[in-house]
């Protein structure tokens, strides 16, 4: 560096990766959907398509709409992991009476799957509380909550992280 020239850095924000509450919570977030990957993958399931089938099973038929809200997920994510899903006869769609409105639900395939599926989800979420302790993981959960209400409409926070006990 020639003299004068001011370093790289010179001008940018004093940020350090860890400070920065989006990245902290990607990086954390990616690392656990890995996990819960790897376990799941005996099933042939990723946790984002597991996350789908479950949230089906609660709440029977739904639109894509309502799934990625619910979900907290992106259209794109959402459409091509339903593509999957269907090609795998694991949901189907439902006809409505307005044909813009795309409607999914699961099958009986779909609910053999999510049940051969929950043992090991089950040893990844073991796994987790194990290491954080189910009173840690309570409060963790209800500060997520709390983040999630910057984002979303206060009437659908609830609805949207499944309870504590299930992830």
């Amino acid at each position: 560096m020639s003299k004068g020239t001011p370093p790289p850095h010179a001008g940018s924000p004093p940020l350090s990766p860890p400070a920065c509450v989006c990245h902290a919570l990607r990086a954390v977030t990616r690392a656990i959907t890995q996990l819960y990957d790897e376990l799941l993958r005996p099933s042939g399931l990723r946790v984002t398509q597991f996350s789908i089938l479950g949230r089906l099973s609660q709440v029977g038929p739904a639109t894509v709409t309502q799934l990625t809200d619910m979900l907290v997920m992106d259209q794109t994510t959402m459409t091509r992991n339903l593509k999957l899903l269907e090609h795998e006869g694991l949901i189907e769609r439902v006809t409505q009476a307005d044909a813009r409105v795309k409607s999914v639900r699961l099958t009986a395939k779909g609910r053999k799957a999510l049940r051969a599926a929950f043992p090991l989800w089950q040893q990844a979420q073991q796994r987790v509380l194990q290491h954080v302790g189910a009173e840690s993981w309570a409060e963790t959960h209800r500060q997520l909550l709390d983040l999630l209400r910057v984002t979303q409409p206060q009437e659908s926070v609830g609805a949207t992280l499944w309870p504590s006990d299930q992830g």
